[in-house]
């Protein structure tokens, strides 16, 4: 059974970014849910007052019961940063920060202090400056928990994409299309949208990586050999699979209707679509986890920090994600994730 009121951690990312202002701005209204933010109290008492917010944070203690968290009010987890943030400006001296933020958060999690994990934006490329070779939360996540595979779901209302690749350069998609890994993304998949979003029959639509998926091989071989023999091990599992479709025609309104999933090749082949959608309202889920994460779907947006000109809107959704994952999980005695 799940606790009474839940414990949800939250990191803030890139603390120089709009993270700690989406934290301070949804703490102005009161949560069903014990918020803990992972982060530095003095920076976000700073960015409290340049953004003329009221602050009042209360120091965590996984000994007691969680509570909701109250307007006005943040319960921290305190990790200081290593020098001093200057809003919009990033120091690569804070990338290590990020990451022990993030630590704090999935220890948390995998104790069972904290009931899932929502995250904010974070710059890959400050943390890659500072020598930490970081390709993103998803990566990390999926290394820090041993978990082999996992899948980026990003998902509105309306529509939902999951990526075959993620943060890797266009020149190396092509070699990445395996049968091997095709089959092992879309288990996850398959299994997360029925544990996590509790979709019973998944039907996933599956692009193709060429113009015209491939036009029977005059465009490319890789659906002629790749994909389409991934799909048809597969259906033969009974996971109902459509594909592989053109990418330009997958995403008509009636597609989308007759799907529950659109699984695209490369980061830039769904993603555009989805955010042109739903930005600002969709949320980054990761399955395949041992632990529920879910994150918002927009960067650091350097130079809205500290302005007040922000849309808490996409962060909301994944806090109410997460909430409800955590619901659903409670009534999954004995949930586990696909093994590879």
């Amino acid at each position: 059974m799940p606790r009474k009121t839940l414990r949800i951690a939250l990191t803030p990312g890139e603390p120089a970014g709009i993270g700690p202002d989406l934290c301070l701005l949804l703490a102005q209204q009161a949560q069903q849910v014990e918020l803990v933010i992972i982060a530095d109290p003095e920076m976000l008492a700073q960015r409290a007052a340049q953004l003329k917010l009221p602050f009042r944070s209360r120091p965590f203690d996984e000994h007691e019961a969680p509570q909701s968290s109250a307007t006005g009010e943040l319960c921290v987890l305190p990790v200081a940063t290593a020098t001093p943030v200057q809003r919009g400006v990033l120091d690569s001296n804070n990338a290590q920060y990020i990451l022990n933020t993030l630590d704090h958060a999935i220890d948390g999690c995998q104790s069972g202090s904290f009931d899932a994990l929502v995250t904010g934006p974070v710059h890959k490329g400050i943390i890659n400056d500072a020598g930490i070779a970081f390709s993103g939360h998803t990566e990390y996540l999926a290394e820090a928990t041993g978990t082999g595979t996992v899948v980026m779901l990003l998902a509105t209302d309306e529509l939902r994409v999951a990526l075959l690749t993620t943060h890797v350069p266009l020149q190396k998609v092509s070699a990445l299309i395996t049968t091997d890994r095709l089959q092992r993304v879309i288990r996850v998949l398959h299994t997360g949208l029925q544990q996590r979003l509790g979709i019973a029959k998944p039907r996933i639509k599956v692009c193709g990586l060429n113009p015209h998926a491939g036009e029977g091989g005059h465009l490319g071989m890789e659906e002629l050999e790749t994909i389409i023999p991934a799909l048809q091990g597969l259906r033969g599992e009974g996971i109902d699979l459509d594909g592989p479709l053109p990418a330009d025609t997958v995403f008509n309104k009636n597609c989308i209707a007759n799907s529950d999933a659109i699984l695209a090749m490369y980061h830039d082949q769904g993603l555009p679509v989805l955010k042109h959608s739903g930005f600002g309202r969709a949320v980054n889920i990761t399955l395949g986890l041992p632990i529920i994460r879910t994150s918002v779907d927009h960067g650091t947006a350097l130079d809205l920090a500290g302005t007040g000109q922000i849309d808490t809107g996409s962060l909301q959704a994944a806090l109410r994600s997460a909430t409800a994952m955590v619901k659903l999980a409670s009534t999954q005695p004995g949930m586990t994730t696909v093994p590879d």
